[in-house]
């Protein structure tokens, strides 16, 4: 294969740099068990949200609205979660602006890590919150409340604990 390049190379002359390996992509797909994948209780939705920590609100704010046009909303306490929140417009979707609400925050440690910000979670529907949880909790999934709480949207959401979910915080919220 590479000789055939060079000799494709040689034939255009001046492109010849240009030219880049091309590589071959294999499909992903894992098979699991009928028991391992969502059943007919619920179904996984679209993305909802991607969540990013900002150690300044208004700024963040400013930043998406003045410098790239975007649509962003007021700013919304909620104290349940510890944080305040202001939402970023996509469009197909949003971002979601995190800044913590007192010192007990779970904000203000991620914040503490990382001092400039950076993405939080991902929020993802679900047709049935109560069913997702009881499901992924019987597939040994670490759901990180007891309960259902209401999200920054007022809908019933839910935190999948990262280390059971390749490393992401996961957010389901009821559709």
């Amino acid at each position: 294969m590479v000789r055939a390049l060079r000799v494709a190379a040689g034939a255009l002359g001046f492109f010849s740099g240009l030219l880049t390996p091309v590589l071959t992509v294999r499909p992903f797909s894992v098979s699991l068990p009928s028991q391992e994948v969502a059943g007919p209780a619920w179904n996984l939705g679209r993305l909802n949200h991607v969540a990013i920590a900002v150690p300044d609100l208004e700024r963040a704010m400013a930043f998406y609205r003045d410098m790239l046009g975007a649509q962003v909303s007021h700013t919304v306490p909620v104290p349940e979660h510890g944080v305040s929140v202001a939402f970023v417009n996509l469009g197909n979707t949003k971002m979601e602006l995190l800044h913590p609400l007192g010192d007990n925050s779970p904000i203000t440690g991620f914040l503490q890590k990382n001092k400039f910000g950076g993405m939080h979670h991902v929020c993802i529907e679900v047709d049935d919150i109560n069913a997702a949880m009881m499901d992924l909790k019987k597939k040994k999934i670490r759901v990180l409340s007891e309960e259902v709480r209401i999200g920054a949207h007022g809908k019933p959401v839910i935190f999948l604990h990262p280390k059971d979910c390749g490393g992401v915080l996961v957010e389901m919220e009821q559709a």
